[in-house]
């Protein structure tokens, strides 16, 4: 039993650590990665770690292929699509219901949380992961001030794979004012009725939807032109232009594979 609870919590850690080191980009999407390796780097056995990414490709951030590995998953445009359409339908409810329960405490601490992400993406020096957790933290306030556990469970499931996508290929600053999109939000969802509540948190998760089907668009073809195969040899890997600034990413060539004896 004891091997066990420390199997289960050492599983839980490797999930942890990977998991953040895929929403800081240091594992960009595309990426091949070991089990083999990251076991070593943690100083745990395979079991743990292989548990890890069983969990990870349940939530749809890694993918595996026979006799070519483990990577962290390139989405197609229908996985997005899908995604966002799942989110928008508990976002929209958990806005609805915070409009009739959340407290003027709560709406007052809202507001100012929308005002620090908004003021977070428009900073040169923000830090990718940083950001994420606060833009979670305020998706995830209004659906526990909607006092449904089951939807905001529900939420939560759903973010990892979002917010993977929200910052590929982004610069948090390029000169302009900054947008007031989460003031924007919020505001509506303090002073209006549910129906506003509802349309306003609709477009925008139809917005950020949109956003991540632009920056995500080079992935879509690489995962077009690569089909099934993958590798983790940097001379086996394509330069893929990023749309929205002058960064460039390596993912893996089409009809490089290769095992990784996992």
């Amino acid at each position: 039993m004891g091997d066990r609870l420390e199997g289960s919590d050492l599983a839980g850690e490797a999930y942890v650590i990977i998991r953040e080191r895929i929403l800081r980009g240091e594992v960009a999407i595309g990426q091949v990665i070991s089990r083999r390796k990251i076991a070593a780097e943690l100083g745990m056995s395979f079991l743990p770690v292989s548990e890890a990414f069983l969990r990870l490709e349940f939530e749809g951030l890694l993918e595996s292929r026979a006799r070519a590995g483990t990577r962290v998953r390139i989405p197609t445009r229908d996985d997005v699509r899908g995604h966002y359409l799942v989110r928008e339908a508990l976002e929209v409810e958990a806005a609805r219901l915070f409009v009739e329960i959340a407290t003027p405490e709560e709406r007052a601490e809202l507001l100012k949380l929308a005002a620090r992400v908004d003021s977070m993406a428009s900073q040169p020096e923000t830090d990718r992961f940083h950001y994420l957790n606060l833009h979670e933290k305020l998706h995830r306030r209004i659906a526990e001030c909607a006092r449904c556990q089951a939807l905001c469970d529900a939420i939560e499931k759903t973010r990892a794979l979002s917010s993977t996508w929200l910052c590929v290929a982004r610069q948090f600053s390029n000169g302009n004012a900054p947008r007031r999109s989460h003031q924007d939000l919020l505001e509506v969802l303090v002073t209006g009725d549910k129906d506003a509540a509802a349309a306003a948190m609709r477009e925008h998760v139809t917005t950020s939807m949109e956003r991540a089907l632009q920056r995500l668009e080079p992935y879509f073809q690489a995962r077009k032109n690569q089909g099934k195969t993958y590798s983790r040899n940097p001379k086996k890997q394509i330069v893929v232009p990023v749309l929205e600034d002058n960064v460039t990413e390596n993912i893996p060539s089409a009809g490089a594979s290769m095992s990784l004896g996992d």
